[in-house]
């Protein structure tokens, strides 16, 4: 369900619904004066939370073949105690009034241990090129854990949402510490949206926060994803699992990707060169983006979970493999990104407890390249899911990405006998 209608910036009253987008519950926000927000409010509470976008088709539904075997959601929600949430900015249309809109943002919040979100999990960060912000780090880096819930955003809401989890810790009683360092990570979705208005509020994040669920989990163009744009086509939210065989230990490996990387004819796809393809072959029902967006920059946040015992350091290399699967789809990682990823480790509860000693499982170093191999497989699958996942979006000053279109890839990858029929 889509909630629309027209913002007034100084509405006496602000309604948030909680909607099924994609696959799971997530949280759009529009602000409306108290009249035209009643009647809405009260049909809302009399018709079922439903919305067509629920049906839209993954990679896997097109036949676009992927290493690996996936969880049962096929999100980084398999791995147990994860959950995920989104609050949906969209409103306004024509050109940029900065304050005002178009607004084409929002926030997605990643909770590493749902039902505890105080207590921390072993965690390690990598940054493949550092044009951007990932906050937390250091003591990420200094201590070996992630003390609570990670949060994606824009590139000018990363204060705003840094300071909007650190308040939802404290009335929530969910901090470790006395004081708190959030993961906070960004990208830049300024070509559609509004990013100098500042419109992601702390009370979006509250509510990205509190409707953090798993189960499956809405991609596209959704929370932090909104406004983003991948390989030249609309991007955003993406996400996809592993399920490790039992001989391998049966670990899970999870990913979930804020894409907003790449030009279009960089796009791969189960090897075959798509936005090549598409640029030859190239028409007015898939334009390319006009003159003035900066076409092949961008930047990439990912964050990969695994119920795997693993330490830090061992985090930190699983972190560093999440680049081969921007690889895979055709990244090269240009000066302008912010390509940063974070990696956790639900196993070993309570070991950042004040007991003098503390016992931990690890996974020998001879048994980690299979949840290396996971970790590529799912990265890769989570961007083309984020691709797949995006509808066509109009934003500031008429500005367009189109989405990438189905048929044409399914007529591409047949043509190259990749298709699974």
């Amino acid at each position: 369900m889509r909630i629309s209608g027209n913002d007034l910036v100084h509405g006496v009253a602000r309604l948030a619904t909680r909607v099924r987008l994609g696959r799971m519950w997530a949280v759009r926000v529009t602000i409306r004066s108290a009249p035209a927000a009643l009647p809405l409010l009260l049909a809302l509470l009399l018709v079922p939370a439903t919305g067509g976008a629920q049906d839209k088709p993954r990679a896997r539904d097109l036949g676009i073949h992927f290493d690996g075997t996936p969880g049962a959601f096929n999100a980084i929600t398999d791995v147990d105690g994860v959950r995920v949430g989104h609050t949906t900015l969209i409103r306004g249309d024509g050109p940029l009034t900065v304050g005002e809109g178009p607004v084409r943002t929002g926030v997605t919040t990643i909770l590493p241990r749902g039902e505890q979100p105080e207590e921390p999990v072993f965690a390690g960060w990598f940054a493949l090129n550092g044009n951007g912000e990932m906050t937390g780090t250091t003591w990420v880096e200094e201590s070996g854990f992630l003390e609570g819930p990670i949060a994606i955003t824009n590139t000018h809401s990363v204060g705003v949402v840094r300071d909007a989890v650190i308040a939802w810790q404290v009335e929530r009683r969910a901090a470790f510490q006395p004081w708190s360092l959030p993961v906070v990570a960004e990208t830049y979705d300024g070509y559609l949206n509004d990013i100098n208005g500042f419109h992601v509020k702390p009370e979006h994040v509250f509510a990205a926060l509190d409707s953090a669920a798993t189960g499956p989990v809405a991609e596209g163009n959704v929370g932090g994803g909104t406004g983003m744009i991948c390989m030249g086509f609309k991007g955003g939210i993406g996400t996809s699992s592993r399920q490790l065989p039992e001989d391998a230990g049966g670990y899970t490996v999870g990913v979930l990707v804020q894409a907003n990387f790449g030009g279009r004819t960089q796009l791969r796809i189960d090897g075959v060169p798509v936005g090549m393809e598409i640029a030859r072959q190239n028409g007015s029902e898939v334009p390319f983006p006009v003159d003035d967006h900066p076409a092949g920059g961008g930047s990439i946040i990912i964050v990969v979970a695994t119920d795997a015992p693993l330490l830090p350091h061992q985090l930190k290399r699983l972190a560093r493999r999440a680049s081969l699967g921007v690889a895979r789809v055709g990244g090269t990682s240009h000066n302008g990104s912010g390509d940063i990823f974070v990696a956790f480790s639900s196993a070993n509860p309570g070991v950042a407890s004040a007991n003098p000693t503390a016992e931990v499982v690890v996974l020998s170093n001879s048994r980690i390249t299979r949840v290396f191999e996971a970790t590529v497989q799912a990265t890769e699958e989570a961007i083309i899911n984020a691709i797949i996942a995006a509808d066509t979006m109009v934003g500031r000053d008429g500005h367009r990405i189109e989405a990438l279109p189905h048929d044409r890839l399914q007529e591409i990858l047949s043509r190259f006998n990749r298709l699974q029929r």
